[in-house]
């Protein structure tokens, strides 16, 4: 959870307490700030989730892009491995006996 999220879901919170005592002892202008302070904080904590939405991708196609390195570092060693090989055997049925 981020700052966002927390701080949003506390303006949530005091908004609907605001309004609650604005409804209560007829105080509308307190009772409107508290629903604003409710719609604040839920912009605030959408934002938020937005926010750590966009992080876990972001690790995951960090993750990702690595595992496909990994993938293509070790195919291209294999292949370069492989070539050595045929080249070598190339080589020794070149060789003259000694």
């Amino acid at each position: 959870m981020n700052k966002d999220q927390v701080s949003g879901k506390f303006d949530q919170a005091a908004g609907r307490v605001k309004e609650k005592i604005g409804e209560t002892v007829g105080n509308q202008r307190l009772a409107n700030e508290g629903l604003a302070d409710q719609v604040k904080g839920a912009a605030k904590e959408t934002w938020g989730n937005a926010k750590e939405v966009a992080h876990e991708n972001a690790d995951a196609d960090r993750r990702e892009a690595e595992r496909n390195a990994n993938d293509t570092r070790e195919r291209i060693a294999n292949k370069v491995q492989d070539m050595k090989e045929r080249v070598n055997e190339k080589i020794d049925q070149h060789r003259k006996p000694a």
